[in-house]
């Protein structure tokens, strides 16, 4: 795969990309976090709305009677409605889920609901990601 176009940039993007690629994971982390704490940004989900016309049982986190899991073998997004009263638990089961998200993160997640948990996900992992989140305790939707 040598045959990829490369976009033109500036000299100081390139050398800042150069420089970037040197680093260590660790060392990268710290780079994100800095950023992050210097522009004032937060890596947050995209909260969404309920779809129209969706019913309170899906609403709540619970297979409908006649539907069962939506989207069947296609690509689902999980959204979590509400954390819980364990909100530890739920904390663990958002970084089981996504290994990338931070401590802050997860409790940020849980604090500021609705917050999608996966987007566009495949349906296995969908359904795993809302086992482990109704084994803490969470309410969540499944579309």
């Amino acid at each position: 795969m040598t045959d990829k176009k490369e976009k033109k940039v500036s000299g100081s993007v390139e050398k800042l990309v150069d420089e970037i690629a040197k680093l260590t994971v660790v060392e990268l982390s710290e780079l994100v976090s800095a950023l992050q704490d210097k522009l004032g940004v937060t890596p947050q989900a995209v909260a969404v709305a309920p779809a129209a016309g969706q019913d309170a049982a899906q609403a709540s986190g619970e297979p409908s009677a006649a539907g069962g899991e939506s989207a069947g073998g296609g690509v689902q997004s999980v959204t979590m409605t509400a954390a819980g009263a364990n909100k530890i638990g739920v904390i663990k089961a958002l970084r089981e889920i996504n290994q990338n998200l931070t401590l802050m993160d997860a409790k940020s997640m849980t604090e500021n609901v609705p917050a999608e948990v996966l987007k566009d996900a495949k349906a296995e992992d969908a359904k795993s990601a809302v086992e482990k989140l109704k084994a803490a305790g969470a309410t969540f939707e499944l579309k």
